[in-house]
C-alpha cells in the first residue's frame, strides 16, 4: 500500500469499513486535488475517493450524491464515509466513461440526448439550498466575473508577453457586466458545473435516466439552467458534432415548456462565453503552475467555442471587447508548447 502513496488513514479507514486487506490499483486522476483507487475484495469492487481539506469537500459530495440519487439518478452509492479525512469508499461504476462508449461503436446521439433528459428531469424543480448541514451556495455574478478574468491572468501573459494593465482589465470587466443579467434567465437550478464527457458514464444495463452515470458534482451551486447544457454540449475536450448542439437545446425546452426559449438561448451564450473564457486560464494555468500540459492540446477547440458564443447578439459588449484585443491574429497555438 505504501507504494501507491495513499492518503493517512486510508489503511485504517477500508479496514474499518470492511475492506481490509482488499488490493487496491490507482485510477487517473483530473484537474482537481481529488485522487482515486481502484479496490477489489473477491468479487467486490469499489472506488476510494480521497479529496483531502481544505481544498476538497468530500462531506459536500456525500450531500449532493444523496440529493441527486433521491432523484433518479445513476451516482455512485456511498459505502461509507470519513469527511473530516477526506475519504469515501464509493459504488464503482465502472470505466464506461462517455468516450470509451462512444469508441466502442455505442450511438453518441443516444449518449447525450440521455444526457440531456438528465438535466431536463432536474430542472423540473429549483434547487434547494440546503441538504441537511450542507448548505448549497449560489453561483454569484461576482464569481463569474472572477472566472472570466482567468483569461486576463493566465492567458494574456502568454500571448502578450506580459500582464495585462489596468484600463485593460477595467473594459473587459465593464463589457461582462452588461451581459451577466441575461444569464441568469431560469436561475436557481441545479449547477453541477462539469457536467460533460470526462465525468459520465454510460451504464446501458440500466434503464432510462439511470443509464448516465454522474460522477463529478460536490461543487454544485443554484444557478442559471442553462449553465450545465452548455457544459455537456461545448465539451472543452473533444468536439460533439455541430448538428447536435440544436437538437439537444430543443430537447431540453421540449421537456421544460415553462422556460422562455429567448431568454434561454441568450442565457446559454453567454454561460458559453463565460464558460471557454475561464478554461482560456485554467488550462493555461495548469500548465504553468500545475506542470500539467496535456490541457494545452484543447485550447484551440476551446477558442472556437468561444467564438461561436460571441456570434449572439447578446453578447455584442463582450465580442467587441476581443475583436479589439484577441482577435485571431493574436492567438497562439499552444500544442506542444511544454
Amino acid at each position: 500500500m505504501a507504494d501507491l502513496n495513499l492518503p493517512e488513514g486510508a489503511s485504517a479507514f477500508l479496514k474499518a469499513n470492511g475492506w481490509g486487506g482488499a488490493e487496491i490499483a490507482p485510477l487517473a486522476g483530473d484537474a482537481s486535488f481529488r485522487r482515486y483507487f481502484r479496490v477489489r475484495d473477491g468479487a467486490r469492487r469499489a472506488v476510494l475517493m480521497d479529496a483531502p481539506p481544505p481544498n476538497e469537500n468530500c462531506a459536500a459530495f456525500v450531500a449532493i450524491d444523496t440529493y441527486l440519487a433521491a432523484r433518479g439518478v445513476s451516482v455512485p452509492q456511498v459505502f461509507a464515509s470519513a469527511p473530516d479525512e477526506g475519504l469515501a469508499l464509493l459504488e464503482d461504476l465502472g470505466d464506461s466513461m462517455f468516450v470509451r462508449a462512444i469508441e466502442s461503436g455505442a450511438d453518441e446521439a443516444e449518449l447525450y440526448r440521455a444526457a440531456t433528459d438528465v438535466l431536463a428531469h432536474l430542472h423540473a424543480e429549483p434547487m434547494v439550498q440546503s441538504i441537511g448541514s450542507h448548505a448549497v451556495g449560489p453561483y454569484p455574478e461576482e464569481r463569474m466575473a472572477r472566472e472570466v478574468g482567468l483569461v486576463l491572468d493566465w492567458h494574456w501573459p502568454e500571448l502578450m508577453g506580459g500582464a495585462a494593465d489596468d484600463a485593460l482589465r477595467a473594459a473587459y470587466a465593464a463589457a461582462w457586466a452588461e451581459v451577466w443579467p441575461l444569464a441568469r434567465a431560469h436561475d436557481d437550478r441545479l449547477v453541477q458545473l462539469d457536467y460533460h464527457s470526462p465525468n459520465l458514464m454510460w451504464l446501458p444495463d440500466r434503464d432510462g435516466l439511470a443509464r448516465v452515470g454522474v460522477l463529478d458534482f460536490q461543487d454544485a451551486m443554484h444557478g442559471p439552467a442553462a449553465y450545465d447544457l452548455v457544459s455537456l454540449i461545448q465539451d472543452p475536450r473533444r468536439d460533439v458534432p455541430p448538428a447536435l448542439e440544436p437538437e439537444l437545446v430543443a430537447r431540453y425546452l421540449a421537456a421544460r415548456s415553462e422556460f422562455d426559449p429567448r431568454a434561454f438561448a441568450a442565457s446559454y451564450a453567454v454561460l458559453g462565453a463565460q464558460r471557454a473564457a475561464r478554461i482560456l486560464g485554467v488550462f493555461v494555468r495548469l500548465w504553468r503552475r500545475d506542470g500539467k500540459s496535456g490541457y494545452l492540446k484543447h485550447i484551440p477547440r476551446v477558442w472556437s467555442l468561444l467564438d461561436r458564443n460571441l456570434a449572439h447578439a447578446a453578447l455584442a459588449p463582450v465580442a467587441r471587447w476581443f475583436d479589439a484585443n484577441l482577435p485571431l491574429s493574436a492567438r497562439r497555438d499552444f500544442t506542444g508548447a511544454a
